[in-house]
């Protein structure tokens, strides 16, 4: 077999890096289930019409379909695509089991995703995200917007990365606006300010004027509001000073407020309420959210979501819901790239068990057992060579610890100090920072 070629966009990380994967999503796990979130997983497949029905995503979709499959290509119950978030299964999932649900409907759900963009820093093909949903029958409360921010700024608090500064905005508010000077195709202003970091304010009035239907001063009007941010609950003020009244500009600036006064009780300095933030996808309907890492801003958003109104109904019944998801392979891809991550070793094994010779493996086995049935890694030496040579195998793979038994008594020693002492298997116990694998940041001239 020839070298394979690498697929970009499918990242592979090393062990270590795996490691320190495992680390954060238990980090990110616990703090959701601190929150009350229960864990879900839905399937990796969705129907096709279900994949297109909301927001631009169709060059982004990956279809599903056999070697041999009929030329004409997919049908029917046959036309399915790979998902691109977690939401829109997330939607079908409440619908198909809105008879045994409890509602208000807490869950988190980390899982990989799979989408058709240009494979770049920090962008890849297939990815994890951990998301969070609460989902209501008919109605939900807006304090749960409110909420949002709090949880995530936990579970990033939690972790070994730079701050993050989360941005928010609501829709309404937008919508609203652009109601209330003359715009009638608030959507598609709403995706041409969307693409305001990406193309510039000029290239932005042009586009709302070719797809909004925007005048210069129409345009003019969406910019400015677009430029309003504000770490409190001053940019209502900023927006009224603009002159424009609209019903809904008012229901999105008092939501607004409540989530950033509420972040701010909780966690100073951790949103800012931005108004250029609006989100791509078409579902969202109220509050949304976009998620800085501090020195890593020109790579865009480690962590998004918003409130959906419209996303998952049945007949008469509507499941409104809001949701933020974290970027983890994003995330972690853009901090393993600027080696801003470490872990003190490249395996979870904190013990290795020398063997005397072949014949007295047995021993040795009994040894690793003990120590594994009290919660230490430990694994024995691949071969009875000298016991120089047990102790480097030990050195190049970072395992702090070789267990020498002996006849007349066992011993431990710590390879990095050279510190030797008698111990007994079913009582040693070594200090709480060499047990496991100890992930950190890098620090200056590491």
């Amino acid at each position: 077999m020839s070298k394979p070629t690498p697929i970009s966009g499918f990242p592979e990380w090393t062990p270590a890096q795996r490691m320190i994967e495992q680390f954060v999503l238990d980090r990110i796990r616990a703090t959701f289930e601190l929150y009350g979130f229960a864990p879900l997983e839905t399937r990796s497949v969705e129907p096709l019409d279900q994949l297109l029905r909301k927001g631009e995503t169709s060059k982004e979709v990956y279809v599903l379909r056999r070697l041999q499959a009929d030329a004409d290509g997919p049908a029917g119950d046959d036309a399915l695509g790979l998902h691109f978030d977690l939401t829109v299964p997330f939607a079908r999932y409440v619908l198909e089991n809105a008879g045994k649900l409890q509602f208000p409907f807490r869950r988190y759900q980390i899982q990989k995703v799979w989408r058709g963009e240009r494979p770049q820093e920090g962008r890849y093909r297939e990815f994890l995200q951990a998301d969070i949903d609460i989902v209501d029958r008919d109605t939900l409360p807006a304090h749960y917007e409110a909420e949002m921010p709090l949880v995530i700024g936990d579970a990033l608090r939690s972790l070994p990365i730079p701050p993050v500064r989360i941005q928010v905005n609501n829709r309404k508010i937008c919508e609203g606006f652009y109601r209330g000077i003359g715009l009638t195709d608030p959507e598609a202003a709403l995706r041409a300010v969307d693409k305001l970091d990406k193309i510039g304010p000029a290239k932005v009035a042009e586009l709302l004027a070719e797809t909004a239907g925007a005048s210069e001063a129409q345009a003019k009007a969406c910019l400015a509001l677009a430029e309003i941010s504000a770490p409190d609950a001053s940019f209502a003020d900023a927006v009224r000073a603009l002159g424009v009244t609209d019903p809904l500009l008012d229901e999105g600036i008092a939501e607004l407020t409540a989530v950033v006064e509420t972040a701010a009780a909780h966690s100073p300095g951790l949103c800012v309420a931005d108004l250029r933030i609006a989100r791509g996808l078409d579902y969202y309907t109220g509050t949304v959210y976009e998620t800085q890492l501090i020195g890593y801003e020109r790579f865009g958003s480690v962590c998004s979501g918003g409130r959906y109104d419209n996303l998952a109904s049945s007949g008469a019944t509507r499941f409104p819901g809001v949701g933020i998801s974290i970027g983890v392979t994003r995330l972690l891809g853009l901090l393993f790239g600027s080696g801003a991550l470490s872990v003190s070793r490249d395996v979870p094994t904190c013990v290795l068990v020398a063997v005397t010779a072949e014949e007295e493996r047995a021993a040795s086995n009994r040894v690793a057992e003990a120590l594994r049935s009290r919660g230490i890694p430990t694994e024995v030496s691949p071969s009875a060579a000298k016991f120089g040579k047990q102790i480097r195998y030990a050195e190049r793979r970072g395992i702090p610890y070789v267990w020498f038994p002996g006849a007349e008594g066992d011993e431990v020693k710590d390879i990095r100090s050279g510190e030797q002492v008698a111990a007994a298997a079913g009582e040693w116990t070594p200090p709480r920072a060499d047990l496991k694998p100890l992930v950190g940041p890098v620090t200056a001239g590491a």
